[in-house]
């Protein structure tokens, strides 16, 4: 049996998340959207691992759990999952935050 790979998408912004859901989806990837960072966590934390692998890609500006607290949960627990910060916090230092934290990838929203 042939799985799609996983996005965990964490994005508080319903539009952007929607849109984001439909371009994964057109790709056959399946998408798990959060509108906060703690409800990816938990999910992350509870659910066993995809078949295909999953991605994560995360706003860094969120409620209960922001996107950099995220990150350094995931990386703690020792998950090693491609992670790229979609945000639109665009200073140098943002970036640099992002990717200390853990990120393999960081691109600023238009």
């Amino acid at each position: 049996m042939n799985f799609p790979m996983e996005v965990v998408l964490a994005e508080d912004e319903e539009n952007l998340r929607s849109t984001l859901t439909w371009a994964f989806e057109r790709e056959s990837w399946t998408v798990r959207g959060f509108e906060d960072g703690l409800a990816a966590w938990e999910f992350l934390a509870a659910a066993p691992p995809h078949p295909e692998g999953r991605v994560l890609v995360l706003d860094i500006v969120m409620p209960r759990m922001d996107g950099l607290e995220l990150c350094r949960r995931i990386r703690e627990a020792g998950m090693d999952l491609p992670l790229l910060f979609l945000s639109s916090r665009d200073e140098e230092m943002d970036r640099v935050l992002g990717l200390e934290s853990g990120a393999d990838d960081y691109l600023c929203k238009p």
